[in-house]
C-alpha cells in the first residue's frame, strides 16, 4: 500500500490538472525508492514500473487498463490479502535484486523505450530498409521512388 505522502503528491498533481501518467509517476517513483532501500526488489525496471502503476490504479488514478492478456491487474474492488500470502509475497520481492533500479539500468530502460517508440512510427518497409540497406542505398531507393511517383502522377 502506498504511503500517505505519495497519495498526497499524486492528488496535488491531479488538482493542478496534470495528466494521469504524471500522477502515476509519483507511485512509480515511490516504488523505485522502496526497491533501492531494500524493502522490495524487482527483476527488471519494467517490473518496478508495473508495480507502481498497479498501486496508482488501486489508489484511483484514472489510468488506462494494462491491455489484453494482463487481466489479473484489472481486478475490480479492493480485496484484502491474507496475511500469510502477504508475507510470502513480501519475502519473495525482498529476494529480488536491487540493481534493477540503478541509474544506469533505468537509463538503459529509457533508451530502449525511446527506440521502440521511434521504430513503431516507421513503416515496415522503412524498418526493413534501415536494417538491410546502406545510407547511400536508402537514398537511391528514395530518389527512385520519387521519380516513380512523379512519372505516375502525369
Amino acid at each position: 500500500m502506498p504511503d500517505k505522502a505519495t497519495i498526497d503528491r499524486a492528488r496535488k498533481d491531479r488538482r493542478e490538472g496534470k495528466s494521469p501518467s504524471t500522477q502515476a509517476g509519483e507511485f512509480v517513483r515511490a516504488e523505485i525508492e522502496k526497491i533501492r532501500r531494500g524493502e522490495h526488489g524487482a527483476r527488471s525496471p519494467e517490473q518496478a514500473i508495473a508495480i507502481g502503476l498497479s498501486e496508482a490504479r488501486r489508489a484511483g488514478v484514472p489510468l488506462k487498463s494494462p491491455g489484453k492478456g494482463k487481466a489479473r491487474t484489472r481486478r475490480s474492488g479492493r480485496t484484502r490479502r491474507r496475511p500469510r500470502v502477504a508475507r510470502a509475497v513480501k519475502r519473495a520481492l525482498e529476494r529480488e535484486p536491487r540493481s534493477t533500479v540503478s541509474r544506469s539500468e533505468l537509463s538503459r530502460h529509457a533508451r530502449r523505450a525511446a527506440s521502440r517508440r521511434s521504430a513503431t512510427a516507421r513503416s515496415a518497409a522503412s524498418r526493413k530498409a534501415s536494417r538491410t540497406k546502406t545510407r547511400g542505398g536508402r537514398s537511391a531507393a528514395a530518389k527512385k521512388a520519387a521519380r516513380t511517383r512523379r512519372r505516375r502522377s502525369r
